[in-house]
């Protein structure tokens, strides 16, 4: 570095708390996404640790953006002006044993909170593959989990604190008015600063968990819901390529839905080791498997949380259908299978019950959800997601919010019906679009 620029630097951060304890000034190498697909626009990046710093930042700036741990491979947390982390803002506020609650702040991950409620005798309903997300980040996506009678991450929630654009704090909850909850939390990032978050929990269980390979397809079209209804959750993965689904991962909740030990599931083969969802990689970042009992958040997701659990130099992109077309849907895409098959690391096929949530991909419907965990190809890929989308159309597809994705603004319109009623909530606490950015403009706006 020249003497000069040195020089010029360290008289910026000198003077850095003089001005904001919590400004990361813009820095030469933007933040990247989890995956490195994407780089975010502005490198003005806040980190505030309290909500009143939260408030003077919303109301220092005409354009602001939330950002949590950065596992979407789109836009949607992105800036052109200003983003504001919530990683600081990470703890557990409250927990209610009266109410069976836990009020958290928004940007604490999944897997920090867990471990929490574990030895104070409580657990989530779910969680989703990665336990690395942060609590805010993942129900303003409707990011989930498996299991078909299990609703999403952010069908937990019982609470929500927003700052929103004129920096002041608004609150729903359940009790006061459902609806206007169901409105809230899957809110895309629009409606303002999520600071706060009131989950529901439930007494802690144990799960164990086995993998079985080699499951036949036409077991799938025959049995699909029984297959899937088999444990607390059930993943299958598949590479599209031949008629066995690669694997099927089977989480049992102990003591009401425990599957026997057995060496065949639906013609498909019990695993005599740990397995990675790419079979051919190492399974050491895994959870653990092979029917061993342990705490629920070290069985239902799939990654432990102290390793990370692959390069991430991936995209991802994923699709929700009714229930009652997952085997339609999975044929459909299935004809697309030697265009996919280069391009692909993995598909994972699960299911996830119906909620009340406005902007949720399982809005009013049981899905089914297709994921596909694509090689960073980006050309290929965006070129490849136009024909799975119009396969699925059929369908009705919703797509997920933090994934990639080419589906038209008005299809997506189609397919929200309170989409409209939504824009109105934005509208009326952020009616300059203080919050808005290029993915809104494009995918609500539109």
């Amino acid at each position: 570095m020249k003497r000069k620029t040195f020089i010029k630097l360290s008289g910026t951060f000198m003077a850095a708390p003089l001005i904001s304890p919590y400004y990361s000034f813009a820095q030469q190498d933007r933040l990247k996404n989890w995956a490195g697909n994407l780089t975010y626009s502005t490198g003005n990046v806040f980190y505030p640790t309290t909500v009143a710093e939260v408030q003077q930042l919303v109301k220092a700036h005409t354009k602001i953006k939330a950002l949590g741990t950065r596992h979407c491979f789109n836009t949607i947390a992105d800036s052109r002006d200003n983003l504001l982390s919530t990683s600081k803002m990470n703890q557990v506020v409250s927990l209610n044993t009266a109410e069976n609650t836990v009020t958290v702040e928004a940007g604490i991950k999944y897997g920090e909170l867990a471990p929490y409620l574990h030895q104070k005798g409580y657990a989530l309903h779910n969680l989703a593959s990665l336990p690395h997300i942060s609590v805010g980040g993942s129900i303003t996506t409707a990011t989930h989990g498996s299991g078909i009678r299990n609703g999403n991450l952010s069908s937990a929630v019982t609470g929500l604190e927003l700052v929103i654009a004129d920096g002041s704090i608004v609150h729903f909850s359940k009790a006061a008015d459902r609806e206007k909850l169901n409105a809230a939390v899957v809110g895309l990032g629009a409606l303002g600063i999520i600071t706060k978050v009131t989950l529901a929990i439930q007494p802690t269980f144990m799960v164990s968990q086995r993998v079985f390979t080699g499951l036949p397809m036409a077991q799938v079209k025959e049995n699909f819901e029984k297959i899937m209804s088999a444990g607390y959750s059930v993943s299958l993965f598949y590479d599209w390529q031949t008629d066995l689904i690669n694997e099927v991962w089977i989480k049992s909740r102990i003591g009401t839905d425990t599957l026997p030990d057995q060496p065949e599931f639906y013609g498909a083969k019990a695993a005599t080791k740990n397995l990675h969802p790419i079979i051919a990689l190492g399974a050491e970042n895994c959870t653990e498997q092979m029917g061993v009992p342990g705490p629920w958040f070290e069985r239902l997701p799939h990654f432990k949380m102290g390793f990370t659990p692959s390069s991430g130099k991936e995209l991802q992109a994923e699709y929700f259908v009714p229930l009652h077309h997952a085997v339609a849907a999975i044929e459909a895409v299935a004809k697309l299978g030697k265009q996919i098959g280069p391009h692909l690391f993995i598909t994972e096929i699960r299911t996830i019950a119906a909620d009340d949530l406005w902007m949720s991909p399982c809005r009013h419907q049981t899905s089914v959800t297709i994921h596909f965990t694509w090689k960073q190809e980006t050309e290929a890929v965006l070129a490849l997601l136009p024909q799975i989308e119009q396969a699925l159309a059929p369908f009705n597809p919703r797509p997920h919010w933090g994934k990639v994705f080419t589906l038209a603004p008005k299809i997506l319109e189609a397919r929200y019906p309170k989409l409209h009623d939504f824009k109105k909530l934005v509208a009326a606490f952020d009616p300059h679009g203080k919050f808005r950015n290029g993915f809104l403009e494009r995918n609500i706006y539109g």
